[in-house]
């Protein structure tokens, strides 16, 4: 600090003494002022991502939500977030939060799993029961905090739901894809697994859109038949196997077929009448661990004078994500891509 010496008169230094003593007292007045308003600068909260809200506990958040509320086929229910003890019946589901990574299933119905979810026969899980005849007293035992079922297990809704909150979480047949991704994002939220489930559907779309380009640049029609101990039934659009002709895009080469769970019983010769472009076969013996090949029962004489069989387009579509599963991340990306491998 600079010290600056000034000669004064003694006629003026009692005036500038009193000046002096006012110039200093105001600005001591203004020091303190400022003082006092940068502390009161440095203590007021800042705002928010809420709106500009300051953090105050009267502002505060309020608690996360503990459940939310399902509706589903079969009613509404009040499902828990991030349940901790999950019983799985729709292999499906199964499939979509073993994509999603969520550790919380304690039991399955093991005597029917897919060999893509083989693990889930371990005995780091309990055995649920059939698909139609759940375990009760087993499911009870594991005192699970959710169960989600599908239409195999529609019976036995109301008397698991007196065990934990119960979900039908079945695929919609006639609105496929909508009701695929609605269920995915049902299961994101419960599991809190979102962002996650976002990039899945993201990635299965894109392959949709592909297979429906290249389908699109053809006039072949297709027929899905279901192949079981030597007989076949046929299936069309909207049925349990319609993803085929409603979402990626096959036209149909029969649209007036009955919409069954057992589909159209159906002759070799009518698969020679409808002569289709592209042939799918499904085959539930081998699903179901039977006897029997469906290339020899299917490859005959009538079908080997299909367009289908001459152009090498008879696929025989794996029946462990087409008849035991479906309607998962893990299954539905394998169908399409299943179709895209037998369009190109």
């Amino acid at each position: 600090m600079a010290i600056v010496l000034v000669y004064i008169s003694n006629n003026r230094e009692k005036g500038w003494r009193k000046e002096m003593k006012k110039n200093l007292s105001m600005m001591m007045l203004v020091l303190v002022m400022a003082v006092v308003m940068a502390a009161c600068g440095n203590n007021t909260p800042k705002n928010s991502a809420t709106g500009g809200a300051t953090n105050t506990p009267e502002n505060s958040a309020e608690p996360a939500a503990t459940s939310i509320k399902v509706t589903h086929q079969l009613g509404q229910t009040e499902a828990p977030i991030n349940p901790s003890k999950v019983v799985v019946f729709d292999f499906g589901v199964l499939d979509t939060l073993d994509r999603l990574g969520v550790e919380s299933i304690v039991a399955v119905p093991q005597d029917s799993l897919p060999a893509y979810l083989e693990k889930y026969a371990s005995s780091d899980y309990i055995n649920a029961g059939g698909l139609k005849e759940p375990d009760f007293e087993t499911i009870d035992g594991a005192s699970p905090d959710l169960i989600i079922i599908s239409g195999r297990q529609s019976d036995a809704y109301e008397e698991l739901s007196k065990i934990a909150p119960t979900i039908y979480m079945g695929v919609d047949n006639s609105d496929y894809i909508n009701s695929f991704t609605s269920n995915v994002n049902t299961l994101a939220t419960i599991f809190g697994k979102e962002e996650q489930a976002a990039t899945e559907l993201m990635a299965i779309n894109t392959i949709i859109d592909g297979v429906k380009a290249t389908v699109s640049a053809t006039d072949k029609k297709g027929l899905i038949i279901l192949a079981n101990e030597g007989k076949i039934s046929a299936y069309g659009p909207g049925s349990r196997f319609g993803i085929i002709h409603a979402v990626l895009g096959v036209p149909a080469v029969d649209d007036t077929l009955e919409i069954s769970t057992h589909g159209n019983e159906v002759s070799f010769e009518y698969i020679a009448e409808k002569n289709p472009g592209y042939l799918f076969v499904i085959d539930r013996t081998a699903a179901v661990g039977g006897e029997g090949n469906a290339k020899d029962t299917v490859e005959n004489d009538l079908v080997k004078n299909t367009d289908a069989f001459k152009e090498g387009h008879i696929t025989y579509l794996d029946p462990q994500y087409w008849y035991l599963s479906g309607g998962g991340l893990i299954s539905v990306e394998k169908m399409a891509k299943d179709i895209e491998a037998a369009v190109k």
